[in-house]
């Protein structure tokens, strides 16, 4: 068999038998088209991984409805922009622990909010939900002596009052 004539652009004392990553002049170079999208990819899966990473205490504390959470927020948001880590980690740290809720109580003895009604401290009625669906306002009273006393003790106080 015969050899193929050589490219008339290469020169004669090149070698014919070229890899497949050589491309002859005047076509497309595959590999560099390939290697474009491929870091194009990479670069983008990168910038989506980082800030997922980098929001990770702000999902943590909206997830678990924190208090702090705009605290942890803003750390996030400085630790972006100034690239200083240590906000990061405080941000992580405040993401994972629960801050007690001191305002209310001491709003309450300050005065501000208004005062508990005499049916707050007892566990027996449940004076602050709203009757069942379908129950009449007058009904209340019957809903509320159903609803065992466990369950009324175990209703917590919004935060955010």
């Amino acid at each position: 068999m015969a050899d193929a004539a050589p490219h008339p652009a290469l020169n004669p004392h090149a070698s014919h038998d070229l890899p497949f990553f050589i491309t002859a002049p005047g076509e497309t170079d595959v590999l560099m088209v390939a290697t474009a999208l491929f870091l194009l990819g990479a670069v983008i899966a990168f910038g989506v991984f980082y800030f997922r990473l980098h929001a990770l205490p702000e999902h943590i504390a909206h997830k678990a409805d924190k208090i702090q959470m705009e605290i942890v927020s803003i750390l996030c948001l400085i630790a972006l922009f100034t690239h200083e880590h240590i906000y990061w980690i405080i941000g992580l740290v405040l993401a994972f622990i629960d801050i007690p809720d001191f305002g209310t109580p001491l709003r309450r003895m300050g005065g501000a909010a208004p005062a508990p009604d005499a049916t707050e401290g007892r566990h027996d009625t449940v004076a602050d939900e709203p009757p069942a669906k379908g129950a009449k306002q007058e009904d209340g009273a019957a809903a509320a002596s159903k609803k065992p006393a466990a369950a009324a003790a175990t209703k917590k106080e919004p935060s955010h009052v």
